[in-house]
């Protein structure tokens, strides 16, 4: 939604948002199989790995552990997600950078890099195709972006099973723990609203991206988050 800032809304959310995310089953483990399965080799090392859209920093962790030896830069537009992330402990290979997704060379994020992860990114973004377009441009030749991404509108089943969770579970929750649902209520909204899986490998490859494809989560989540993998062209 254009009139709904999602930065400002993540900053009021960001103390209650580990929690949230922490009492769902598989969610760390569905962001690791995301950045296993951009086939980062070698532990990583010598590659600098952009993670746009960081948040607290679990899609950071996930790179890390894909990639331990890799230098990682994690991006959020948040502040106050940011704030969160940079409490944990890091290894020095690993910098944040607060910008938002369309402003990261005024924030002096430059590529090239050697792969790039967007964890529940680009649903946010109010205009998704010139951020594909630059983030394929800051890739080096061969190099792979992953959107870790729910995605229902292909799924009858899964868009009904996304919405009881967020109506019995979700929503809830998040009044319970910050005192206001219109983030959550958003997040259910965005989901709805954003590409099929098909729309949105069609997306990646009319903004560029080559070898596309799409894998879901195993769990209560298949159908409803996808891991879509495009490549830049070698």
């Amino acid at each position: 939604m254009s009139t709904y800032d999602v930065p400002e809304a993540f900053d009021a959310g960001a103390a209650a948002y580990d929690g949230l995310v922490g009492a769902n089953p598989g969610y760390h483990r569905h962001l690791r199989l995301s950045a296993q399965r951009m086939g980062i080799r070698d532990g990583g090392r010598g590659l600098r790995l952009l993670d746009i859209g960081c948040g607290t920093g679990a899609s950071t962790a996930a790179l890390l552990h894909a990639a331990p030896h890799a230098e990682i830069v994690g991006v959020d537009g948040s502040a106050g997600m940011l704030e969160q992330a940079r409490t944990k402990r890091w290894p020095s290979t690993v910098t944040f950078v607060h910008s938002r997704a369309e402003d990261l060379a005024q924030a002096g994020v430059h590529g090239p890099f050697d792969g790039i992860l967007a964890a529940y990114l680009v649903r946010n973004l109010p205009d998704p195709d010139p951020v594909l377009r630059m983030l394929l441009g800051m890739l080096s030749p061969g190099s792979v972006f992953a959107a870790h991404e729910y995605s229902v509108r292909d799924s009858r089943a899964a868009g009904i099973l996304w919405n009881a969770v967020c109506a019995a579970v979700i929503i809830p929750a998040g009044r319970f723990r910050t005192g206001d649902a219109d983030l959550y209520r958003y997040l259910r909204r965005s989901v709805n609203d954003f590409d099929g899986a098909t729309q949105f490998r069609d997306r990646l490859q009319r903004n560029g991206f080559t070898d596309v494809q799409s894998v879901t989560m195993p769990g209560w989540q298949r159908g409803i988050v996808h891991t879509f993998l495009g490549r830049a062209t070698s």
